[in-house]
């Protein structure tokens, strides 16, 4: 007798630069998965039944496996210990070590102070204009250490480490993303705008992209249907 095994449940934003990482990653994976909106600006991270998925009260989390996990790195981390094939870490030491420090310089130093609860706090104290200029310094000034990171001389390739897609690769567009709707520039970086060119052509990234699952793009779509 068979066992069928529930489909994997996202529990996301569209345009959460963590969730995004991890549709990335599941669609490399090759994991089909389904998709529960989570809409921040409308508050619904602090309902109770969100809550009960994700104690934190962020996003993402995902059901998978029998289980409920949260944080987007442990995600990608567990993905990856599972679900082996195809890599999202290169085997050589070294060079795993180097991927994990990029994602991390996303994940723990520019995202968590770009964050929307973060940005809000920053507007109530000092006003838009201010919270404008936060976010805009710490995006491109944290983009400027990872151009670095990327340059050394022993990592190259077409994405962030050699020629396949990494954990870097899941964090970093994320995160250049948010740059463009910041208007911070990357035309600077040569070696991050060489990886952001591979990424857009690559299928997995383009079906995570956040156009993808825009609420008033879907709203529009649904009414040029109903027309």
């Amino acid at each position: 007798m068979s066992v069928t095994t529930p489909r994997p449940v996202l529990h996301d934003y569209w345009r959460s630069s963590a969730s995004y990482r991890v549709r990335i990653a599941l669609n490399l994976k090759g994991i089909g998965f389904d998709r529960v909106p989570v809409d921040l600006v409308a508050g619904d991270h602090r309902h109770p039944k969100h809550l009960s998925v994700n104690p934190q009260g962020l996003v993402p989390a995902l059901e998978i496996d029998g289980l409920v996990l949260t944080q987007s790195l442990a995600i990608l981390e567990y993905l990856e210990e599972s679900r082996p094939q195809p890599a999202l870490l290169p085997a050589n030491p070294a060079a795993r070590a180097h991927v994990r420090a990029l994602s991390l310089a996303v994940a723990c130093e520019i995202h968590p102070i770009s964050n929307l609860a973060v940005l809000a706090r920053v507007g109530a104290l000092a006003g838009e204009t201010a919270r404008t200029g936060w976010n805009r310094d710490n995006i491109a000034g944290g983009l400027q250490a990872i151009e670095t990171m990327l340059n050394d001389s022993g990592f190259t390739g077409r994405f962030c480490h050699g020629d396949l897609p990494t954990m870097a690769d899941c964090t970093l567009i994320p995160q250049l993303y948010n740059a463009h709707r910041w208007d911070v520039s990357v035309a600077h970086l040569p070696r991050i705008s060489a990886v952001a060119r591979t990424c857009s052509t690559h299928p997995a990234f383009a079906a995570a992209h956040p156009d993808q699952f825009d609420p008033s793009q879907e709203a529009k779509a649904i009414q040029g249907e109903k027309a």
